[in-house]
């Protein structure tokens, strides 16, 4: 009776093991077929979806953007200072000084020097492109008449081929870096226009400064203290000014 009941017993535990066996495997299988039918679906889903309707969703995502900041929803107070520094900064894109003037503030001392460094940088370069040309011309005249100086103030014979391809090309770079740096002048412009844009809107910047000027005394190093006696008494302090700046 006692091999009996172990016989059972050991029938019942490998019957248990196989039931838990056959239910894993059916898990395993069911967990297999549900990713294979969410990756169906998706690579469905990804695959109706047209080239429009990824325009239109990656313009939403970049329109959501704007609203936040690192996942923070931004108030109505950052998104109208924004608002207004895209403004300032884009009028001055088309017009320069538009967006100085939208800023107000000293507009009508920065309007100036904006198209002041705009005819600044014209006449820089029709003075380099005139040389150019005429460097041009002679060379072409001696290039078409077998090396023979012209009548022109640049015919003289001591001047050789070499020297006027020199002058002609330290002409024409100067007279490309004049365009250089007028594009950047340009760029600085539209950049100045945001940048005051944000920092009047974000700061309270006054026009009222004032200073104070008040006496004071410095402590003097050991090393300097013989350089600082008078009359055979070290002293441990130098007088002096303090000027103290007040921004309001």
């Amino acid at each position: 009776m006692r091999y009996l009941g172990a016989l059972l017993l050991t029938f019942l535990c490998w019957g248990s093991l196989q039931a838990q066996d056959r239910d894993s495997i059916i898990r395993t299988a069911d967990s297999m077929i549900n990713t294979v039918l969410a990756d169906s679906v998706k690579a469905n889903i990804e695959k109706k979806e047209s080239r429009a309707e990824r325009r239109v969703r990656t313009r939403e995502e970049k329109e959501r953007d704007k609203y936040y900041f690192k996942g923070i929803l931004k108030d109505s107070a950052r998104l109208e200072i924004e608002r207004i520094s895209r403004v300032a900064w884009r009028r001055s894109l088309f017009v320069p000084g538009w967006g100085q003037y939208t800023n107000g503030g000293l507009w009508w001392i920065k309007v100036p020097v904006i198209y002041g460094g705009f005819v600044a940088g014209y006449l820089t370069f029709d003075y380099w492109n005139y040389f150019y040309r005429e460097y041009q011309t002679e060379l072409q005249f001696r290039f078409n008449n077998n090396g023979e100086p012209s009548d022109g103030p640049l015919g003289n014979p001591n001047f050789n081929d070499q020297s006027l391809i020199r002058q002609r090309d330290f002409a024409r770079r100067n007279r490309d870096i004049t365009v250089l740096v007028t594009l950047g002048w340009y760029g600085l412009n539209v950049v100045e226009a945001y940048v005051n844009s944000m920092l009047s809107n974000r700061w309270n910047i006054s026009d009222d400064l004032s200073f104070r000027v008040t006496p004071t005394v410095i402590p003097t190093y050991p090393s300097g203290m013989a350089a600082n006696s008078r009359l055979g008494v070290s002293s441990l302090f130098t007088p002096g000014l303090k000027l103290t700046l007040n921004l309001n």
